[in-house]
């Protein structure tokens, strides 16, 4: 760092000496000159060192694009007998103007676009579009949540399936985490990706995408999943109802979980072990073998043993089911 300092001050020193040296009558004058373009110069070497390789590349996109609009639009002003009327030099200016309004345009147009435009190359596709190749961006609950092995094994879901590399910094700090529960979920995460990617069915890929622009990791998977006209996993909620509300598909474990589970109605009758004490008073909980939670109301007297129940209703939501019962 300090070599790269003192290179810069270097070049300044250079560029300074050489305007002093050509200014035979104001040497100061030119010396100045020198070296407010060697300030310069280092300047826009220290900027263009902040922009990513991507944003380069949309607004050399942008520049191009607007060179090219503004001559078509010359060539299409070149059309009309303006000569008549204006004089050569104004016209000339009108096209540079013009230059200048459109590569305004294109550039500011590709900087803004830079993450839909970092995308466009390494996703265009030759085949028809009726093959297009599923893809899902995963996040973070559904990677350590772990059920998604599983369903994958079961060759029930075949995608691309696209780790943001924004998730996958959220694993790495989960896993570096002082907190022990965290970093268990943090190295459990890692582990499921390893095996993923070993999944002949599917295929991981990690994004470079940062969406620096976007705060929170859910609204980045939201704008990602847009982008690239792809669908969401997760087991969030909060993440499941900001996905649909912007027109993105949720494929939602708990959702699939639920929907592989028993059913049951309003007067149906199965026997339960009661575990532990409900919420409410003289409650008592149990649960069933796929991990279903079953509140059993005056009940508190049986923790510990196994009795009859009779079901009263049934709670349905994204974050599971809960069985209300009585004892018969």
């Amino acid at each position: 760092m300090i070599g790269l300092v003192f290179l810069r001050f270097f070049f300044i020193a250079i560029f300074a000496t050489l305007g002093y040296s050509m200014g035979v009558q104001k040497p100061l004058f030119y010396g100045s000159i020198g070296l407010s373009v060697g300030v310069a110069i280092v300047l826009m070497e220290i900027f263009v060192r902040k922009i990513s390789l991507k944003g380069l590349s949309s607004a050399v996109f942008g520049i191009i694009l607007g060179l090219i609009i503004s001559w078509i639009f010359g060539e299409a002003l070149a059309q009309f007998p303006l000569q008549r009327d204006f004089p050569a030099q104004v016209i000339n200016n009108l096209r540079i103007y013009i230059t200048f309004v459109f590569v305004y345009l294109g550039l500011t147009l590709g900087i803004k676009g830079k993450d839909e435009f970092s995308l466009v190359i390494p996703y265009v596709k030759f085949k028809r579009q009726e093959m297009r190749e599923d893809e899902i961006v995963v996040d973070t609950s559904s990677i350590i949540d772990g059920r998604i092995l599983d369903i994958v094994k079961t060759k029930f879901i075949e995608a691309k399936f696209i780790v943001p590399r924004f998730v996958l910094n959220e694993l790495h700090a989960l896993a570096d985490s002082t907190d022990h529960m965290k970093r268990q979920k943090g190295k459990r995460g890692i582990e499921i990706l390893h095996s993923l990617k070993k999944e002949t069915n599917i295929e991981v890929e990690i994004l470079d995408q940062l969406f620096d622009d976007i705060k929170t990791v859910d609204e980045k998977i939201v704008k990602l999943a847009l982008t690239l006209d792809a669908k969401v996993l997760t087991t969030d909620y909060n993440l499941n109802r900001i996905a649909q509300l912007q027109g993105v598909k949720v494929l939602n474990i708990n959702d699939f979980a639920n929907a592989l589970k028993s059913s049951f109605i309003s007067g149906q009758r199965f026997s339960l072990k009661l575990i532990k004490e409900g919420k409410e008073q003289n409650q008592g909980i149990g649960y069933l073998e796929d991990g279903t939670m079953v509140v059993v109301e005056s009940a508190k007297r049986m923790i510990g043993k196994t009795i009859s129940v009779e079901v009263t209703s049934v709670l349905q939501s994204s974050s599971g089911r809960i069985i209300f019962t009585k004892i018969i």
